[in-house]
């Protein structure tokens, strides 16, 4: 669910970064990296998917809930207007496999 307040449009599509679930005892990575980290993070969950994306694919490349990697440093970084979460928007194409858990 969409709870950002942002809508992607034409190709784009919306998507969060995550990072993967880490073992007790790990190293703890600051706030403050952690948030220049998004900007190369390949992890991500899709949000939202613009109207025109994959329309000349027979099939979907990805779907909403979807996890998904996509291209290091592509899209724009967003702030959700109502939740206040980073986000991401990269275009169609960014998207290159689904993750299984």
């Amino acid at each position: 669910m969409n709870t950002s307040g942002l809508n992607p449009k034409g190709r784009a599509v919306l998507v969060k970064p995550y990072e993967p679930t880490i073992a007790q005892g790990s190293i703890i990575i600051p706030d403050s990296v952690k948030a220049n980290m998004q900007t190369v993070e390949q992890r991500a969950i899709v949000i939202a998917i613009g109207p025109m994306c994959w329309k000349e694919e027979d099939v979907p490349r990805a779907s909403v809930g979807e996890h998904v990697l996509i291209s290091a440093y592509a899209g724009y970084m967003a702030t959700g207007v109502k939740d206040k979460e980073q986000y991401r928007f990269v275009n169609d194409r960014d998207i290159f496999a689904g993750i299984e858990e």
